[in-house]
């Protein structure tokens, strides 16, 4: 008996408490409040699917709501998908929902953007309208973007061929260019790679972009990763380029490569003493940039790599195993974001004996930037020392320790550990222009007061008269090393 009269209040107490938490209310004041009061969709694809975003409203109130229909200002014609508490809305509109006081609702929302007819994108918007028992209506605005692309799936080039520029390309299960074959990419080509697909060339590839329009080679993501992160930003969304063993004169001018899981690689040749006058490729004004392995890895080949930027891979950024190589006016900088366990700036390896990717013939870095984040990120293995290997350092900026070898280091300036006081250069990131690790933009243009400045040799064979972007190196007292000249800024220029 006692311990039914202790149970009887609490039991009424109950009630109250659960009555109390389900009351609801029609206060004209009462309203929703949103986790976001636009969803913006990226430019995508045209016909596909989106992934898929949440927007959460929340009953902030002192008592339940009701919301007398939820409704796409589209209706059925929408282009937008809108699923909430797991009620999909058939035709655009849904009536009667309850919110709980202090409880919120889920809405999924996708989209499957248009043909757009056009090389223009096309960019559209809907509204989805909450009209609240209490009279009382909110919105929250949907958008998003659209281009056309051709869809091709197992893309295999059996005879030569011109890619079309009118739109892009988006490539699933991989391109590959037959032996005997020759793919041409003009400017303004923009190919796509889906999740795992690659560029494969038995035969040729010939890039030939412009400084206006490069041909772009990157991954089918379009979209944002996280707000501030594009997926476009981020490495491995794509495989990379494989250029097969065998394959000769393969050209990229004015191509920007990026986001790949590697950048490009060259088989090994048949022969262990590649011909120099039969460049396996040859890179001119072009970037491989954020890659989830080596940046640009030469096995046994012979290539030739000039106004080049190459950077931020968790591999190496440069990969030489053996062969005949020269770099000229090319930055390579080693400052990958996501982790500290990344590869060098630079690695160089000969075979010893000629072994499995033969010897090291010629190595030759001319008016170039080699840095990074560590201390030293140049490494070589099994170098020879008998003179078979010519390997030569000229004019460049290096982060590595400084080295007495007058034959094959000349003319250089070396990347210091750390400054030892305010008066001295600039070092390692600091010498660059633009370096935002939080948002992954790189601009790797020499600052004014940098050692970089009027380090290159002008009067080397062979050597271009304009940097990447088209900027005339002989304009101030000397050209700078690397693939950029730097543009003093209007503030540099008043200092001056």
């Amino acid at each position: 008996m006692k311990l039914k009269f202790l149970l009887l209040p609490f039991l009424a107490l109950l009630a109250v408490a659960c009555s109390d938490y389900e009351s609801f209310s029609d206060n004209p004041s009462y309203r929703l409040t949103f986790s976001q009061d636009t969803i913006a969709f990226d430019t995508l694809v045209s016909t596909i699917p989106s992934s898929t975003k949440t927007l959460y409203a929340f009953n902030n109130n002192g008592n339940g709501m009701r919301i007398s229909s939820i409704q796409l200002e589209g209706g059925a014609e929408s282009l937008f998908r809108v699923n909430v508490d797991g009620r999909y809305l058939a035709d655009g509109i849904w009536s009667d929902f309850e919110v709980l006081k202090h409880d919120s609702l889920i809405i999924r929302i996708e989209m499957t953007p248009p043909e757009v007819g056009s090389t223009e994108p096309l960019y559209f918007e809907d509204k989805l309208h909450f009209i609240l028992e209490n009279g009382a209506k909110q919105t929250v605005v949907l958008s998003g973007g659209s281009i056309d692309a051709y869809i091709k799936k197992g893309l295999i080039i059996e005879s030569d061929e011109t890619l079309l520029t009118d739109k892009a390309y988006v490539i699933y299960d991989s391109l590959v260019v037959k032996k005997g074959a020759t793919l041409t990419l003009t400017e303004g080509t923009r190919l796509m790679f889906h999740d795992k697909a690659a560029l494969h060339v038995y035969g040729k590839l010939l890039v030939q972009g412009t400084l206006e329009k490069p041909v772009i080679l990157r991954g089918d993501r379009m979209d944002h990763m996280f707000d501030y992160l594009l997926y476009d930003n981020t490495p491995s969304r794509w495989e990379g380029v494989i250029i097969h063993k065998d394959s000769y004169g393969n050209e990229f001018y004015q191509c920007d490569l990026h986001s790949s899981l590697f950048g490009i690689i060259v088989e090994d040749t048949e022969e262990l003493n590649p011909d120099e006058s039969k460049p396996s490729v040859t890179l001119d004004c072009c970037i491989l940039h954020n890659i989830g392995g080596d940046g640009l890895q030469l096995n046994n080949c012979v290539s030739k790599v000039i106004n080049t930027q190459i950077s931020n891979t968790l591999g190496h950024t440069v990969n030489i195993n053996g062969g005949s190589h020269t770099f000229i006016y090319s930055t390579l900088a080693q400052f990958y974001p996501f982790t500290a366990n990344r590869g060098d700036a630079l690695h160089l390896a000969s075979s010893e004996d000629g072994g499995d990717y033969g010897l090291l013939r010629k190595a030759h870095f001319v008016n170039c930037v080699i840095t990074g984040y560590g201390p030293d990120v140049i490494m070589g293995e099994n170098i020879p020392d008998d003179g078979s290997c010519n390997y030569l350092f000229y004019h460049s900026f290096l982060n590595t320790p400084a080295v007495d070898d007058v034959e094959h280091f000349l003319g250089n300036i070396f990347d210091q550990d750390k400054k030892k006081n305010e008066d001295e250069k600039l070092v390692r990131q600091d010498n660059f222009l633009v370096f935002d690790t939080e948002n992954f933009i790189y601009d790797f243009t020499p600052k004014a007061e940098s050692q970089i400045r009027s380090l290159a040799d002008p009067s080397y064979e062979g050597v271009p008269a304009f940097d990447r972007l088209g900027v005339s190196r002989l304009a101030d007292e000397g050209p700078d090393a690397g693939c950029y000249e730097c543009v003093p800024q209007p503030d540099e220029e008043d200092e001056e």
